[in-house]
């Protein structure tokens, strides 16, 4: 049964739980999980399990299983993550996607991997929450236990703050490092991980792509201050998106000498983070990463640039994260030696000279996803799906959130020389 909810708070294709979604199935989950036959639910309350705004590519419900066993009664609280279903943009965008099946070989195959590397060094970090069940057929169905009750949560009405970035990095760092050791020793350990955002077969096609740059055009057109930067977004806008997808896709087509390649998470944002406080003490304990459908073997410089756009505040965006991504290195560098990496170590010089690099991928970035960000935090819609609306989404390359960054980014860019050769 589905408990009363405010529908205008969530998605809307997460307020009514499909049918299929039901005591049935989760009671065989937990019978597996519980490697007890013998368990029964005994009564289910299903409710949307995420806000708006919080994702995008899959569709999230929050179920409060009771259930009995021969040792008595008891109570979970479980995620459970499958695909849109409903008719709209999401569905379109996402069918014939591949990211379910992503999402499971890295809770199934790669994540348990790169622990147990950590583990075999004497590391003890915690990459990942286990995942319960999962199913392509007869529907792409994820199940986990449910993170809140475990005292994490998701930030919404702020950026993270330095000690949570920090910790976020930490980990990232980490994964990555044990990623690179895999690569240099079993390079077709990962060969599945291969679809990021390019991997989805509607993406490119997809509106948040190929109106980005014409909408970035005329906000250029109409802040004096910024026009002089238009002639250069006019030579790269009909070819930025091919350049940016041989980066994506160079490590399995033209692999570079010296180049740092990882199994990036792909989409390294806040809402993609839940941070754990102390009850007693309210001292910071831990954050765990979430949500790794376009997870991928690329640059390491994807994870990096994406964060620099989708989860540091302005303050932090002004000098790309460098305070971050120094610190970032450091961790790397460290795991890599304890772990016995045996390939060419990186350096901070050349994590940089790759971020630097790929500026197309940080034009797309502020071309395409920054705008939503700053509509987002701004509350300039009520919905993600608005976005995908023209007149609404051209109203976002305006917000005063967004032109500040933009200044600042692309004063950045010119001082970098990002605009020499354009």
């Amino acid at each position: 049964m589905a408990e009363n909810v405010d529908s205008a708070q969530f998605n809307a294709d997460e307020v009514d739980a499909p049918a299929w979604l039901n005591a049935e199935l989760i009671e065989g989950a937990l019978r597996a999980y519980e490697k007890d036959p013998e368990l029964h639910v005994t009564d289910l309350k299903i409710s949307p399990a995420t806000l708006q705004g919080d994702h995008y590519a899959s569709v999230m419900f929050r179920a409060v299983s009771h259930y009995s066993t021969a040792k008595g009664n008891f109570s979970k609280a479980l995620i459970v993550k499958t695909m849109p279903e409903q008719e709209g943009h999401k569905k379109d965008m996402l069918s014939n996607s591949p990211i379910f099946k992503t999402e499971i070989l890295m809770y199934s195959k790669a994540l348990p991997e790169l622990e147990r590397i950590l583990r075999e060094a004497g590391d003890t970090t915690k990459l990942y929450a286990p995942c319960i069940y999962h199913s392509l057929e007869p529907h792409q169905v994820m199940i986990f236990e449910d993170l809140v009750p475990q005292g994490y949560t998701v930030i919404r009405d702020r950026y993270p703050n330095k000690e949570e970035l920090q910790k976020a990095f930490f980990k990232l760092a980490k994964w990555h490092a044990a990623s690179m050791k895999v690569l240099n020793e079993r390079p077709d350990f990962l060969k599945e991980f291969k679809y990021g955002l390019w991997g989805m077969p509607n993406f490119l096609n997809d509106s948040i792509v190929t109106t980005g740059v014409p909408c970035f055009l005329e906000m250029l057109d109409k802040v004096p201050e910024l026009t002089k930067y238009k002639p250069y977004f006019e030579k790269i806008k009909d070819n930025y998106i091919q350049q940016m997808s041989a980066v994506m896709e160079e490590y399995r087509t033209n692999p570079k000498p010296n180049r740092y390649y990882v199994l990036c998470h792909g989409d390294f944002h806040g809402r993609n983070m839940m941070f754990r406080y102390n009850k007693e003490t309210g001292s910071f304990e831990d954050v765990m990463l979430v949500d790794f459908q376009i997870s991928n073997v690329c640059p390491l410089s994807i994870d990096l640039i994406y964060s620099i756009f989708m989860v540091m505040d302005t303050e932090d965006r002004w000098d790309l994260g460098k305070e971050y991504i120094n610190y970032y290195f450091s961790v790397l560098a460290d795991t890599l030696k304890k772990i016995g990496f045996k390939g060419e170590m990186p350096t901070q010089t050349g994590v940089w000279e790759h971020i630097h690099g790929h500026k197309d991928y940080e034009f797309f970035m502020m071309t395409s996803f920054l705008p939503l960000v700053a509509a987002m935090n701004t509350k300039t819609f009520k919905s993600m799906d608005s976005f995908f609306d023209p007149q609404t989404k051209q109203k976002s390359f305006f917000l005063d959130e967004y032109i500040t960054d933009v200044k600042m980014l692309l004063r950045k860019f010119e001082e970098l020389g990002y605009f020499k050769d354009l």
